[in-house]
């Protein structure tokens, strides 16, 4: 199993990114999904979450700034994310079939 995700860097509080997280080694299109995020000094934290049959689920920190999608054509799985804030800062590692991918890093600040 191979995760790598692309789309990480530095943005201002307000800004947008887009992170991506291409899959191979098993079958993406039949496997659930999610986001996680890893800040220093804490373990991983759940965001988003996406089913096979794209059902989307967030944590409230996220709900309403952030989008989860997929596309299955491409195992690829994305995170849209709007509305940034400081306390967004962190690394975000998308999670598949028991791995996670080393993760993109995110930078908030003006």
């Amino acid at each position: 199993v191979s995760l790598v995700e692309s789309g990480g860097g530095l943005v201002q509080p307000g800004g947008s990114l887009t992170l991506s997280c291409v899959g191979s080694g098993f079958n993406f299109a039949d496997t659930g999904m999610a986001w996680v995020r890893l800040t220093p000094g804490k373990g991983p934290k759940w965001i988003a979450g996406i089913s096979i049959r794209s059902t989307p689920a967030y944590d409230d920190s996220v709900k309403g700034r952030f989008t989860i999608s997929r596309d299955n054509s491409k195992n690829t799985l994305y995170l849209q994310m709007t509305n940034l804030k400081p306390e967004d800062t962190a690394v975000y590692s998308c999670q598949g079939p028991g791995s996670r991918g080393r993760g993109t890093q995110v930078i908030v600040s003006s």
